[in-house]
């Protein structure tokens, strides 16, 4: 199964964010807190060059908690980096006391030649479906920016002033043109960030599967009331009431089920990378 999907906005997206990267002073770069590796697109680390960062997992409340230190850890070692939960607000006032640390520095400078009172400007970049709109909410406290729970609801960049002392521009989400890791991308689709309408649902539903019996065999068991072996789309299919004529099972509404549940952490919660 080899997920790949680059729609045509996204060239453009790519084009006029970096147009845009001369504009801002530091990068609010969101990744997914169950993927902290597969979720960071490559393509955005080439373009942002030593521009300053700061790494935000979001949606930590869906991600195992014990291997979100273990990452976090891990990454504090190249740039700054926080979990948070823009469903939760875990964490979120943390997000303008780093921004507003992470560039003492040059506010400090600007200040000696004479220049400052501005906002500082910072850029939101990441992948589709990451939750960004609804991190910005949070920041500003109402409903600044859309939302929506499919890849590519944000269509256009925006201003948004989140903070008297900060301006932070929202983009588009951002994939790459090819998953070198064919795993990248079923990760990425169990998660939601490509959209069910490119890929075979019940075959990723069966990687998905496979993958959950392997790392978390405990917690799907228990989820599903299934005790003993292996789940697979019949037996959940029989226990969610997923049924055709003749009593026989409809795997794809089995599938559908399955991978919502999984998204919205009602299985297991789960780090994949």
């Amino acid at each position: 199964m080899n997920i790949q999907w680059f729609p045509g906005h996204m060239t453009k997206a790519k084009r006029k964010l970096e147009e845009q990267l001369r504009w801002v002073d530091v990068v609010l770069e969101l990744g997914d807190a169950r993927l902290p590796l597969s979720s960071r697109n490559p393509l955005l680390q080439s373009l942002l060059g030593k521009k300053p960062k700061l790494l935000v997992l979001n949606k930590a409340d869906l991600a195992d908690s014990a291997k979100t230190e273990q990452w976090l850890l891990r990454l504090g070692t190249e740039s700054p980096v926080i979990a948070v939960s823009a469903q939760t607000r875990a964490g979120i006032n943390r997000i303008v006391p780093l921004l507003e640390k992470i560039m003492a520095p040059k506010v400090e400078r600007l200040a000696l030649k004479g220049v400052g009172g501005r906002p500082l400007r910072a850029m939101v970049v990441g992948i589709p479906n990451i939750g960004k709109s609804s991190l910005i909410n949070q920041l500003t406290g109402g409903a600044q920016a859309k939302t929506g729970n499919k890849p590519g609801v944000t269509k256009g960049n925006q201003w948004i002033r989140i903070h008297s002392k900060v301006e932070l521009l929202d983009t588009p989400g951002l994939l790459w043109p090819k998953f070198d890791d064919p795993e990248v991308g079923r990760k990425l689709a169990a998660t939601g960030a490509i959209r069910d309408e490119v890929f075979d649902q019940e075959e990723l539903a069966n990687w998905l599967l496979g993958w959950l019996n392997l790392n978390y065999p405990q917690e799907l068991q228990v989820h599903y009331g299934l005790a003993g072996g292996e789940l697979n789309l019949e037996n959940i299919g029989q226990k969610r009431g997923c049924l055709l004529s003749g009593g026989r099972i409809d795997t794809l509404k089995a599938a559908q089920i399955f991978l919502r549940e999984f998204r919205n952490g009602k299985i297991a919660k789960v780090t994949m990378d």
